[in-house]
């Protein structure tokens, strides 16, 4: 087995160089109009919103995580501080008491609806815009792709 990297191609290196210009910049510039504007981080805002778009507004803990790409850790120091203003509150699940719920309370439906239009606004004007819709397709594909290898790497 040769100990040498597959070094990338011209093409593989420019691919990649923009997808890295995307990952450090996006989440910036989502950050930085949510925290303007709403208050909030991103991350914060997607627990809001995938709560808020459940039947319910209630989820257990560890299936949150996974819809909003965060670790358990990670999301429990969110709800922590999302509690603590009064938009999520914590219990256990009545069907199942070995797991927690987090759920939505109508001061964080307010947040979340409040902080939306904005949200949109800007994921429109730095992504979706700038994009074809057959583009839009392949990106979905695209990001598909690489999170389902992502997924069976983390396996």
């Amino acid at each position: 087995m040769s100990s040498d990297p597959q070094w990338l191609t011209s093409t593989e290196q420019d691919a990649w160089l923009s997808l890295v210009a995307v990952l450090f910049r996006l989440p910036g510039m989502l950050d930085t109009q949510l925290q303007r504007d709403a208050g909030l981080s991103h991350f914060e805002y997607l627990v809001l919103a995938v709560l808020s778009e459940t039947p319910s507004r209630t989820l257990r803990m560890s299936d949150l995580a996974v819809l909003v790409n965060g670790s358990l850790s990670r999301l429990s120091h969110v709800v922590q501080r999302l509690e603590k203003r009064g938009w999520v509150r914590r219990a256990p699940c009545p069907t199942d008491g070995r797991y927690t719920d987090a759920r939505l309370t109508e001061a964080g439906y307010t947040k979340v609806v409040e902080s939306g239009p904005g949200y949109v606004r800007i994921v429109r004007s730095l992504v979706i815009d700038a994009l074809t819709p057959a583009q839009h397709a392949q990106l979905s594909d695209i990001s598909g792709e690489i999170i389902n290898h992502l997924d069976q790497a983390a396996s």
